[in-house]
């Protein structure tokens, strides 16, 4: 690969040349001669075998080239600057990505607005997102990832509740269980078709009411809310994700004897079962309040 033949310290005295307004306002912004100002830039140009600057009036002003160079140039300060930053970040011990997995009953808006307040603090870390259904948050900790959002908390490794999750039992209003117009027996469910959603991991797990003999199952929550909102068959979906649809009147309650709804906790998972990094820390902190909860233990930091 060809080196490079302009400095990062040439590019930045052409900036400071237009930002300052002239040759002699640059000099000073820089500390620098003019003298060496005028170098800088006239061996610029030579470089690159382009004028970058005319002299209108006593101000120097970009050709049609310079100023496309000089775009171009401010991203490469930008990006040169940051990785120095990042270099700086790696070595205090804070992770260039975290892998976070989330089951999908974990509220869109939540995760949103956590990600959207961590991401000015990331100092860069990456983060890798994937979304998991039941047992398949159990399997990404065993595959590695640094923070779980998901049902359990596997022996061995860390936790604490994040959130709680309410489901309710739903169909479309011209379903035909809600036509009996009387609370539900097991056995009026029994007998309709239910959607259920399919456990992303290798060892599928049954949970919840699962006592229709007939069965759709789906991918998705929204999936499975589509589904039902058109009329075919009945299924537990979480509330928050189902609350147009039921001011719509698209999905409607089913009138269940004893059991209409359940709830389920969702855990704050982290992967690593020895000290943890400050960015995944961070991120954890950012979920929690984002939740309005703490967490009753604090992970051990990672030693250096």
């Amino acid at each position: 690969m060809q080196a490079p033949r302009v400095t990062l310290e040439q590019w930045r005295t052409l900036q400071a040349v237009i930002d300052c307004g002239g040759y002699a306002q640059a000099a000073e912004s820089l500390k620098r001669s003019q003298s060496s100002v005028s170098y800088a830039i006239g061996r610029l140009q030579k470089q690159l075998g382009v004028t970058l600057l005319r002299i209108k009036g006593r101000k120097a002003v970009l050709t049609e080239a310079g100023e496309v160079l000089l775009q171009r140039s401010r991203q490469l300060l930008a990006d040169a600057v940051n990785l120095e930053t990042l270099g700086q970040t790696l070595e205090s011990g804070w992770e260039p990505e975290i892998r976070l997995v989330v089951d999908e009953a974990f509220p869109a808006p939540l995760l949103m607005s956590a990600l959207k307040s961590f991401e000015p603090l990331s100092r860069g870390t990456r983060i890798q997102l994937r979304e998991v259904v039941l047992s398949g948050a159990s399997e990404a900790l065993l595959d590695g990832a640094d923070l779980v959002i998901g049902y359990q908390v596997p022996q061995g490794f860390l936790g604490d509740t994040l959130l709680n999750i309410e489901f309710t039992a739903v169909a479309h209003p011209d379903h035909s269980l809600h036509q009996h117009n009387r609370e539900l027996s097991a056995n009026d469910i029994g007998h309709e078709m239910q959607v259920v959603i399919r456990d992303s991991g290798s060892r599928p797990q049954d949970v919840g009411w699962l006592g229709a003999g007939h069965r759709w199952t789906v991918s998705s929550i929204a999936t499975a809310i589509t589904t039902i909102s058109s009329g075919l068959g009945f299924g537990w979906l979480p509330n928050h994700a189902i609350e147009r649809q039921l001011q719509e009147g698209t999905l409607k309650p089913l009138p269940l004897r004893g059991n209409q709804s359940y709830s389920a906790q969702l855990y704050l998972i982290f992967g690593r079962q020895e000290g943890i990094g400050p960015a995944t820390r961070k991120l954890a902190e950012i979920l929690y309040q984002a939740c309005g909860n703490t967490p009753t233990e604090q992970p051990p930091t990672e030693s250096k």
